[in-house]
């Protein structure tokens, strides 16, 4: 086996949380009046956290006060919604109980907001993840990589053993300060030019090819 520890990324990794986000957004943006964001547009503007989600979805030129109002609009709306559309990508499931039955460790590690973070993976992923780490005020978020660091005191990992999985920059960054190799996926957030471009380890088109990567095939 060459790895025996897997910390994923979660949104636009794991889970397409792309049209939960944009309703939460769009009703934090609607209360302040502000012109409303499309899908495209969130997928493009996620990844590096709730805050600057807002401030790239809030008009060009808005102040920190009110960008910040939109941001505590935002926080519980997507806490009490972030359920309503979001699902596992098609072959993530059959791909958890895999690596669960080759006695491989996961977590999630993740820029969205912690209670989030825990909500989706314990709802989607309970049977398989019991480390969930999401942005808080405790740990720095990624590309920082003590979330990472964290994740594998908690399994009981070493590092070396692991690899990181995500559809990002932010991913690849992640991985890279972690000393760790990275997969990314292709039919996340970014997709594979993205990739490419921030130098991902191994780049799959789909869950299946993961764990011949991992070494459990």
């Amino acid at each position: 086996m060459k790895f025996d520890t897997v910390i994923f990324d979660l949104d636009g990794t794991l889970t397409d949380t792309v049209e939960d986000l944009k309703n939460s957004v769009n009703y934090a943006l609607r209360k302040f009046s502000f012109p409303e964001r499309t899908s495209d547009e969130i997928r493009r503007f996620a990844g590096n956290g709730v805050a600057r989600l807002v401030a790239l979805s809030v008009p060009e030129g808005t102040d920190d006060e009110t960008t910040e109002a939109v941001l505590e609009a935002f926080r519980p709306y997507y806490k009490e919604h972030s359920l309503d559309n979001t699902a596992p990508y098609d072959g993530v499931i059959p791909l958890m109980a895999k690596l669960r039955d080759a006695g491989i460790k996961m977590a999630v590690v993740s820029n969205k907001m912690h209670p989030a973070t825990v909500d989706i993976v314990s709802h989607f992923f309970g049977d398989y993840i019991k480390v969930a780490i999401g942005q808080s005020e405790t740990v720095a978020r990624k590309p920082a990589p003590d979330s990472v660091f964290k994740a594998a005191e908690i399994l009981g990992s070493d590092l070396k053993n692991a690899v990181y999985i995500g559809d990002s920059e932010v991913d690849c960054a992640t991985a890279k300060n972690s000393g760790i190799p990275v997969i990314g996926v292709c039919w996340g957030f970014r997709g594979r030019k993205v990739l490419e471009e921030n130098n991902a380890d191994y780049i799959v088109d789909s869950p299946d090819e993961i764990p011949g990567i991992i070494g459990i095939e």
